[in-house]
């Protein structure tokens, strides 16, 4: 195969940081080439880089040939005419890249008209035949819908549909499945493959997901601290990868053919620091926790029997949790896993109060929380806490850490200051945040320390359940790690209860004592770990498991520890 996208050099610098450094990258024609690392690393500046889309303040430099044309030597006026018809960009969140005061027609149609010699009625015929062939049904009809009427997979599939509206001949698909549901994801990366080959496209997949990787990709390279440490045929590179930080992806990664438990393994940890103005990577597993044999008879922490909760729409009440019965047990957690939409976030504001109970009865240590009035709720507000799935959006940008996590210690009465100052830095210590960290604000903190930063304020009222919806499915393998193994850490030395709310089975079959199958409002399907993955009774919850990527059996070290240097 020729190639199409032939990257020399390329360097891309911010004042006071240089983001990609040097790199030099292959995209042949027809080809899906895969570029993985964790965020921070460079990815996604090189996509934006070949679409000539870095920021100002961005300074890019090297060579970036298109079929030969390099492209940092165009015009912006003959770059403007390349995008959409050349090369083309999925972006990560369809719901931030669709502008919501225009329908997906009228988006579609803008991208057509811009760049082809179509009519109106053209146009708009060219829009419905894009969604019918992204899979959206009733197109027709569904062209004129706006963004928040679809779910994130149909706006994804949207967002494809304008990508490829023009037939580009490569297309860059940055993390285009983050935060999808497996079965979701499963079927866009079906149809961008279908895509590739139906329109002889070039794909660059930006991902962390190896699981997706060794499934859909032709070549891999990888990178780290902005520089590209490895490259291979997909095949080559998951059976034999050369450098520790490779290998460390490859061994933290949770997938299908991965069997291993908390109670049983932890997760590997990547960690990595400057030598010599290198990255040095050290790979390190945390010593197994030894669990006590778990108490026979007890009353539950959390009970639930029949619970309904109903949204009014103009066609009347709908239950999106309908008929649920569950238990907790102290220092239990039950994972919780199905489909966007079937009700997994209600069901947990439901126990929160947040939203009020339409049927049925919320019990929480031995009291009936179900209809007490909110003045009496103060007690459950402190001993259940939530860690919330965006770790950004859930922190206020204008207050300071010292201010997120002290807040909560004030409104549950704890008034002397230097005990509150104590607490602070006792949490702060414990979720593994920098030293010096209080009076920084959230917009200074990787997606892995603010995520820490919210445990810290989850726990900081010392709670005795904790809710977590979807607190990693956000995060890169490495760091979603870390978090697993923190987890893990604090349930145990502080007894607590989780509810693990998430998308992604494989995390859940981690983490879970029991798993609970959610699938429109109802529960399909509960037992353990173990039961659920290799004897699944409901069709649906099969279909859970075949959608979740697998990967080669785990490269384990010599040892716990192996060090390496980028060359």
């Amino acid at each position: 195969m020729t190639a199409l996208l032939d990257i020399q050099g390329l360097r891309v610098t911010f004042p006071g940081h240089e983001a990609v450094r040097g790199l030099d990258l292959t995209l042949r024609q027809g080809e899906t080439l895969a570029l993985v690392g964790e965020s921070g690393c460079g990815k996604s500046v090189t996509a934006l880089s070949l679409m000539r889309l870095v920021g100002q303040g961005g300074q890019v430099s090297g060579r970036i040939l298109y079929d030969g044309v390099d492209l940092l030597g165009l015009t912006d006026g003959q770059m403007r005419r390349r995008r959409a018809t050349d090369i083309a960009m999925i972006f990560q969140e369809p719901m931030t890249s669709l502008n919501p005061v225009l329908t997906i027609g009228q988006q579609i149609i803008e991208t057509l008209r811009a760049h082809l010699p179509l009519s109106a009625a053209a146009a708009r015929r060219r829009a419905v035949e894009m969604l019918d062939l992204v899979h959206i049904a009733q197109p027709d009809r569904r062209i004129d819908d706006y963004p928040h009427h679809l779910s994130g997979g149909q706006r994804q599939r949207v967002m494809i549909a304008i990508a490829v509206a023009c037939e580009p001949r490569l297309l860059i698909a940055d993390e285009p499945t983050t935060a999808l549901d497996a079965t979701i994801q499963a079927q866009i990366l079906t149809l961008l493959d279908r895509l590739r080959r139906e329109l002889s496209m070039s794909l660059l997949l930006i991902t962390h997901d190896l699981g997706l990787v060794e499934q859909w990709a032709d070549r891999v390279a990888v990178m780290l601290a902005g520089r590209k440490i490895e490259e291979a045929a997909a095949a080559t590179l998951f059976a034999a990868p050369t450098h520790p930080y490779t290998r460390g992806l490859i061994t933290t990664s949770l997938h299908r053919d991965r069997q291993v438990h908390y109670r049983t393994a932890r997760l590997t940890e990547i960690r990595h620091s400057t030598v010599d103005n290198q990255p040095r990577v050290t790979l390190y597993t945390p010593p197994t926790l030894h669990y006590a044999p778990t108490p026979a008879a007890r009353p539950p922490l959390l009970s639930l029997r029949n619970v309904r909760t109903e949204y009014a729409t103009p066609h009347g009440a709908l239950a999106a949790v309908d008929d649920i019965s569950l238990d907790i047990m102290p220092g239990e957690t039950l994972g919780l896993v199905g489909e966007s939409g079937c009700g997994k976030s209600t069901l947990s504001k439901t126990i929160l109060r947040l939203l009020p109970l339409a049927h049925g009865s919320l019990n929480f240590d031995g009291v009936d929380i179900g209809r007490l009035p909110e003045a009496q709720l103060r007690f459950l507000r402190r001993r259940v806490q939530m860690i919330f799935q965006d770790p950004f959006a859930s922190l206020n940008p204008r207050h300071s850490i010292r201010h997120i996590l002290e807040t909560p210690l004030i409104v549950h009465g704890v008034t002397d200051k230097q005990q509150r100052q104590a607490t602070l830095r006792g949490i702060a210590d414990r979720v593994g945040l920098p030293s010096g960290c209080l009076d920084r604000y959230p917009h200074e903190f990787s997606g892995g320390q603010r995520q820490r930063i919210g445990i810290a304020r989850a726990l900081v009222v010392k709670p005795s359940l904790v809710i977590c919806d979807e607190p990693v499915s956000a995060l890169d393998v490495s760091v979603q790690a870390q978090i697993l193994n923190l987890l893990v850490e604090l349930k145990h030395e502080m007894g607590l209860s989780l509810l693990f709310i998430s998308h992604d089975l494989a995390v859940v079959r981690y983490i879970a004592d029991r798993i609970m199958v959610m699938r429109h409002g109802r529960c399909v399907e509960s037992g353990d770990p173990q039961q659920i993955w290799h004897h699944p009774q409901h069709a649906y919850t099969r279909e859970l498991i075949a959608a979740v990527p697998g990967i080669v059996p785990e490269i384990v070290p010599d040892d716990k520890r192996t060090a390496g240097t980028v060359a």
